[in-house]
C-alpha cells in the first residue's frame, strides 16, 4: 500500500522526494489519483491544518496520507503572515514580496526576525499516526536574494549561512530548513516500517509561536 504525500506543489514535492528516497515504501502524489477536491483550510495553527489535510485525504483515497501545513512568521508583523502565507495579498511571490516590505516600511521596521514552521501529520483511516515540525530561524533580509528554492526563500535570511534560503543549493537548503527537520523526523519514524506497522502518534507537532 502506497503513502499519499498530499501536496501539489512542486518545491515541496522535489524537497520531500528527495528526503524519503531510498525508503521500503511506496510513495504516490494527488496526480496520480483520480480527482479530490481540496479541503478548506480551517485551522488556527500549521498543526491543526496538516491534521485536518492528512485526515481528508486519508479518507477520501483509503491510503495512509501524509500532510504538511508552513509558512514564514514575521515577528514584527505579529506573525503574519503565518498560516496564511500561501494566500498573503499579492498574485505573485514578487508581488507578496514588496507588500511585506511596505507593511514592515509602515510599522518603522527596517528589518525583523522571522521564522519559517512546517509541521506535517500522517493520518490512515481516522487515525493520526504521527507527527512532527520543524523550525528555522532567520531575519528578513533588505531586498530579495538568490534564485534556488521557492516561495519566500528569496527574503528569508538564515544567519548561520550567510546567505538567504533563496541562495542556498539545494542539499544546503535541505539540511537546515523548517521541511527538512519536519521529513527527516518521518523518515526516521518510517523507516522500515511497513504501513501495516504504524504505530499511535508519537510525536506532538506544538505550535511554533515563542
Amino acid at each position: 500500500m502506497p503513502i499519499l504525500l498530499a501536496t501539489t506543489n512542486p518545491g515541496k514535492l522535489r524537497e520531500i522526494g528527495l528526503i524519503l528516497s531510498g525508503l521500503p515504501q511506496a510513495f504516490v502524489t494527488l496526480d496520480d489519483l483520480p480527482a479530490v477536491p481540496e479541503p478548506e483550510e480551517i485551522g488556527a495553527t500549521f498543526a491543526e491544518n496538516a491534521r485536518q489535510k492528512a485526515l481528508y485525504y486519508a479518507r477520501a483515497t483509503a491510503l495512509p496520507t501524509v500532510a504538511e501545513d508552513s509558512g514564514l512568521e514575521i515577528d514584527a508583523l505579529d506573525g503574519a503572515p503565518g498560516i496564511y502565507s500561501s494566500r498573503y495579498s499579492g498574485a505573485t511571490y514578487p508581488e507578496k514580496f514588496e507588500n511585506i516590505y511596505a507593511a514592515l516600511r509602515a510599522r518603522g521596521a527596517k528589518d525583523s526576525t522571522a521564522r519559517f514552521a512546517c509541521c506535517l501529520a500522517l493520518a490512515r483511516g481516522n487515525a493520526i499516526m504521527f507527527e512532527a515540525r520543524g523550525i528555522v530561524e532567520g531575519v528578513i533580509a533588505e531586498a530579495p536574494r538568490g534564485a534556488h528554492g521557492f516561495g519566500y526563500d528569496p527574503i528569508f535570511f538564515h544567519p548561520p549561512s550567510g546567505r538567504t534560503l533563496g541562495e542556498l543549493e539545494d542539499d544546503e537548503k535541505r539540511a537546515v530548513s523548517h521541511r527538512g527537520e519536519a521529513f527527516r523526523a518521518l523518515r526516521a519514524y518510517l523507516n522500515g516500517r511497513s504501513p501495516d506497522e504504524f504505530g499511535p502518534a508519537s510525536t506532538s507537532c506544538l505550535s511554533s509561536r515563542r
